[in-house]
């Protein structure tokens, strides 16, 4: 589903600046794999979703989604086919709008409007049903507007426009990462649920070693703009922090320093 092969990003090459981001990076996503991804600060995983969803154009390498070479398609034309949450839960979802209109902005993306009522009651009901499955008790807000709820729910609700027309590719930029714990957990908990149930090929960076071994079936560490470290199946089921910090250690020949990471073990 996706194919990554020897891609390079300098950023303001030529200057003193100069950071490079990507350092020949190499992955490839079967359909359904459900990947977390782990490294330093600037290792390059932000870039590499950025690079995935066309905000960055690389230097040079390849990009193809579901057999289609992406490298340089617009950022605009990829997102038909890519689901994407950030960060932070303000990103994803129009505040002033009801959570209702939210869902019917992203079930009609990639679709021809039309100058009709804006949701039916087919629609209503269908929203009610899927909001029902998060047990967050949205179902009975479906006009209270998104700008009210908290970061957990928007994170909920960003992640069922997300995976509404079931892209080929969902890409989780540290989408828990400014959430409390207890919200954290309920939201990694509704992302293997839709991950899972509509078979979605994911890619979910994350700064927390313990979440990237308990979910999905296959864990990568990037060091330096590049894959250092792919861990699958049982190996990955088997996995312990410090064995996952050897590997790390052994790969890149110097121990893992990241604050941000070794605090969130």
């Amino acid at each position: 589903m996706l194919k990554i092969n020897n891609l390079h990003k300098t950023f303001n090459a030529g200057t003193i600046n100069a950071k490079t981001a990507l350092n020949g990076l190499d992955l490839t996503l079967n359909d359904g794999d459900f990947v977390t991804v782990i490294g330093g600060n600037g290792a390059g995983k932000s870039t590499m979703l950025n690079a995935i969803a066309g905000v960055w154009k690389p230097d040079f390498g390849s990009i193809e989604i579901d057999g289609v070479d992406a490298t340089n398609m617009p950022e605009h034309k990829r997102a038909a086919f890519l689901g994407r949450v950030f960060q932070d839960p303000m990103k994803g979802t129009a505040p002033d709008m009801e959570i209702a209109e939210n869902l019917a902005i992203a079930a009609r993306r990639g679709t021809k409007r039309k100058l009709i009522w804006g949701i039916k009651k087919d629609e209503r009901k269908k929203y009610k049903e899927l909001l029902a499955t998060l047990e967050l008790g949205l179902e009975t807000r479906l006009s209270c507007k998104v700008g009210l709820l908290s970061g957990g729910q928007r994170q909920a609700i960003t992640l069922l426009m997300a995976t509404l027309r079931r892209p080929k590719l969902l890409l989780l930029d540290e989408h828990t990462a400014a959430l409390d714990p207890k919200t954290a957990a309920k939201v990694l908990e509704i992302t293997d649920k839709l991950v899972n149930e509509n078979k979605l090929t994911t890619l979910m960076i994350t700064h927390n070693m313990h979440d990237a071994i308990a979910h999905g079936n296959r864990l990568i560490m990037m060091h330096e703009g590049k894959v250092i470290v792919d861990v699958s199946g049982e190996d990955k089921k088997k996995l312990t922090i410090s064995e996952l910090l050897g590997l790390f250690e052994k790969a890149s020949g110097s121990a893992f320093a990241s604050d941000k990471v070794m605090l969130s073990k």
